[in-house]
């Protein structure tokens, strides 16, 4: 549908500035049709896909009705995950930077610091931004007060609901004022769905937009197996076999955009980041870098590259595969525009096969596995770029005024054939790159026997604590898995059932992420998934298991 400019949906000056600013062009049909009711202060049920934009739809008219000279919590948005909460929160922070300092929005949410989070509401926070479980337990202590929200979102619901977390919901919604505005925000339109928002909705009005086609049809789609240490040398090595124009490397963290972002930059890539924690004065230069083409390679989060609306993307990387098929959708969405071609590659490694394997059968279309290029096959095809560009120069007949450096040449001796292999060396060295040995380019057979010392150097320290088989097994963690220790075991009550949830809930892990757990009268081993073993252990450091504290960490044993 054609939607109305921004400045048609009853916007204040501020906020219309720091939407223009974020690169956002038009509303999409969300927000077209969402905003101007919001802002009469309706409550509203919005039927919208992830990628829709339904962000800005609810934080717009939440930014509106703030009073940035009240402390107090005026707004509530509830998301279903700590990675959905933190993308809202910097959306919210990015639309509400003509506010200044003035305005604060505090995420809350399961495995971080609770006292830290107690001193941020503390000090006053007029949006708040968290998962259930968190806001609960944080008004039920007094740290979170909603006396004075007047403004409800629930996004994601129809997740919410899924997950378990009704009653918090319902408890949440019920210590709001009744004099609220409530949104509901949801991919699919239920029963459940349908009883929370008869129980505590206010006459809302629907708001429904048809879902869009999931793929461009012109997007070759392919992916590469590649392990985390890996990544860069490979993204490297496509960047070097068919150099985009323009192309987006997308990361689930901000912390892998700065270590992806350096890394090629140490390599000699034009490439710049686009996070939550960039500047609105530095997102914009940016963004004007790389429309411009001085930037060729953008790295950046899903929140961050929001808005962007540019035709010429090339390639659309996924460094890190997104969690859920919609966002891979809204991601490689980015390139195939304006009737051109484009091209879309994940990297994947370990159980992210099944998430791709889910990929495929939410956008019912097949994702071509590649092999990665060896150094040698680069090698190759950059000495016949080489060999094209000068072929071409040669044909043009663009190439005089030279003469005498190549008289002076063959004067002192040298042959014309010398004089030509010297210059295709230099050029050759001017665009190489260095490249590094990586475990991938190794044969799989050496592949398997690393993988099997690995298994049995874990076998020998499973023997060395002969575990009790009915705990959860022993045997060698998977490639791909780290081993992390637990300071509670059988004895303090433990079961498998209660460590698996506990995981999956405060880190927020995508399905398969756990793997073994192995039961010890006084403590546990459990498998994960190695990329998500820092995360689990700093937002799990803070749990509880059958309501006792626990030390967690990477199992050093020996």
């Amino acid at each position: 549908m054609d939607t109305p400019p921004f400045s048609e949906l009853g916007l204040s000056p501020h906020l219309l500035r720091a939407v223009e600013s974020l690169g956002f062009e038009r509303p999409s049909p969300i927000q077209a049709l969402a905003i101007p009711v919001a802002l009469t202060g309706r409550d509203i049920v919005g039927l919208s896909e992830t990628g829709s934009g339904k962000t800005a739809a609810f934080a717009l008219p939440l930014l509106e009705k703030i009073d940035t000279h009240d402390r107090r919590t005026q707004a509530l948005i509830v998301c279903p995950t700590r990675e959905l909460a933190v993308q809202v929160c910097e959306q919210v922070h990015l639309l509400g930077t003509g506010f200044g300092e003035s305005l604060t929005v505090a995420p809350v949410y399961g495995g971080a610091s609770m006292e830290r989070q107690f001193k941020l509401l503390s000090r006053g926070a007029q949006v708040v931004v968290g998962t259930p479980g968190r806001l609960l337990d944080l008004w039920r202590r007094g740290a979170l007060k909603l006396d004075a929200a007047g403004f409800a979102v629930l996004d994601e619901a129809d997740r919410m609901l899924d997950m378990g977390f009704r009653e918090d919901m319902e408890e949440l919604l019920g210590a709001l004022k009744e004099e609220r505005q409530t949104l509901f925000f949801s991919a699919t339109m239920n029963r459940q769905v349908e009883g929370l928002i008869g129980r505590f909705g206010n006459d809302p009005e629907l708001i429904q937009i048809e879902r869009k086609a999931l793929t461009v049809e012109s997007i070759e789609q392919s992916c590469y197996e590649v392990r985390q240490r890996s990544k860069v040398e490979v993204l490297s090595r496509l960047l070097d076999m068919d150099p985009p124009r323009l192309a987006i490397v997308f990361c689930n963290t901000k912390r892998s955009v700065d270590e992806c972002t350096e890394a090629l930059i140490a390599r000699g890539y034009a490439a710049d980041r686009l996070h939550g924690d960039i500047t609105q004065m530095m997102r914009e230069r940016v963004l004007r870098r790389f429309r411009e083409g001085t930037v060729e390679l953008l790295v950046a989060t899903d929140v961050a590259a929001r808005g962007l609306d540019i035709d010429d993307i090339d390639i659309v990387f996924n460094y890190d595969l997104p969690q859920d098929p919609e966002d891979y959708v809204h991601r490689i969405g980015r390139t195939g525009r304006a009737g051109r071609s484009g091209k879309a590659i994940s990297f994947v490694f370990g159980r992210d096969i099944y998430r791709l394997q889910n990929i495929e059968r939410y956008t019912r279309q097949k994702i071509r596995r590649e092999r990665i290029p060896s150094q040698e096959q680069v090698e190759g095809r950059r000495a016949d770029k080489l060999f094209e560009l000068v072929r071409e120069k040669l044909e043009g007949g663009e190439f005089g005024g030279h003469d005498d450096h190549v008289d002076r040449l063959l004067d002192a001796g040298h042959t014309a054939t010398d004089i030509a292999n010297a210059l295709f060396s230099l050029l050759y060295e001017m665009n190489s790159r260095e490249g590094e040995e990586i475990i991938e380019d190794k044969p799989a057979r050496e592949r398997g026997e690393r993988r099997q010392k690995e298994r049995g150097t874990r076998f020998d320290r499973e023997q060395k604590f002969a575990p009790d088989s009915r705990g959860g097994g022993g045997g060698g963690s998977e490639d791909g898995m780290a081993t992390l220790f637990i300071s509670i075991g059988k004895i303090g009550g433990l079961r498998p059932g209660d460590l698996a949830g506990m995981l999956y809930r405060e880190a927020d892990l995508p399905k398969g992420a756990v793997g073994k757990i192995t039961l010890f009268p006084k403590f546990t081993l459990v498998d994960v998934q190695a990329d998500h073993a820092d995360r689990i252990i700093e937002r799990c450091q803070d749990s509880k298991l059958r309501g006792k504290k626990f030390r967690i960490d990477y199992d050093r044993r020996s």
